[in-house]
């Protein structure tokens, strides 16, 4: 199985802009975000997913320094931009794994494809996100190309060509829906945060790194959590942000998500 993971990244977040070339022990955001997929044993080819905006030209520039594969597309439909770079190459399976997640464990994501090729026949679609039990920016989903090519040729809705995904998981009774919840039968989707939208959140982000990177360039999730025991002002940092998702603004148009899934502010 040719499985291929697509990173979404441009520099003109509406948030927080620049904040995928923001510094994290040397790099930028987007560097330290490969460098931790790369250590996953499953992600295959991963390729960059950005606009044709001349301000995601230093994307391309550090994409190249790097030797990361890249596709440069649509700046707003990015289900187009995620269908066209796994056809560039020709997956047959597809793993989305957002820009804003710098924090995401390599074995997380190996976890949510191992689930999916050992149930390849019995899922279309999988992902640690329907419902969401790790903490927020530890997103995982993967789907047959196919898939993938049925939501880009009918999704016909914003949010379903800006969010990529919602036509699959929104429509249950067409596609076969699976998902990854959290082994220790916790939930800390609403509770802790670890992925970037907010200046809050690059500080917390950047002090991780800065605690772990340089004892264990691979720290873990429960190294994260471990760490935020020890020092509780840490995750005080972006704290009041927990549970905030894009969700938040669509309520009134997703069938399959709830008000308790995000936090209003």
């Amino acid at each position: 199985m040719n499985i291929v993971t697509v990173i979404q990244a441009r520099t003109g977040s509406t948030r927080l802009p620049n904040k995928v070339l923001m510094p994290l022990t040397g790099k930028t955001l987007l560097e330290r975000m490969i460098e931790r997929i790369q250590w996953s044993e499953l992600a295959g080819k991963i390729i960059v997913a950005t606009t044709e905006e001349k301000s995601d030209d230093v994307i391309q520039e550090i994409c190249e320094k790097n030797n990361f594969q890249i596709y440069r597309g649509s700046t707003e439909d990015l289900l187009d931009r995620h269908y066209q770079a796994a056809k560039l190459l020709n997956a047959d399976a597809v793993v989305k794994i957002p820009s804003d997640c710098p924090l995401i464990d390599y074995k997380i994501i190996d976890k949510v494809i191992t689930y999916f090729i050992n149930n390849s026949e019995k899922y279309d679609f999988v992902s640690n996100l329907h419902p969401a039990t790790y903490p927020d920016g530890n997103d995982v989903e993967i789907m047959h190309f196919s898939v993938l090519e049925d939501a880009w040729k009918n999704a016909k809705r914003k949010l379903e060509r800006e969010h990529t995904t919602p036509y699959i998981w929104e429509n249950p009774d067409k596609f076969r829906i699976g998902n990854v919840e959290w082994e220790t039968g916790l939930n800390y989707s609403m509770s802790h945060r670890f992925t970037i939208d907010y200046p809050e959140d690059y500080e917390f982000i950047k002090r991780v790194f800065d605690e772990l990177y340089h004892k264990n360039p691979k720290f873990s999730l429960e190294e994260i959590l471990n760490l935020l025991e020890e020092k509780p002002e840490i995750k005080k940092i972006n704290e009041k942000y927990c549970g905030v998702n894009w969700y938040r603004n669509h309520l009134n148009e997703l069938k399959t998500i709830t008000a308790d899934q995000t936090k209003i502010i």
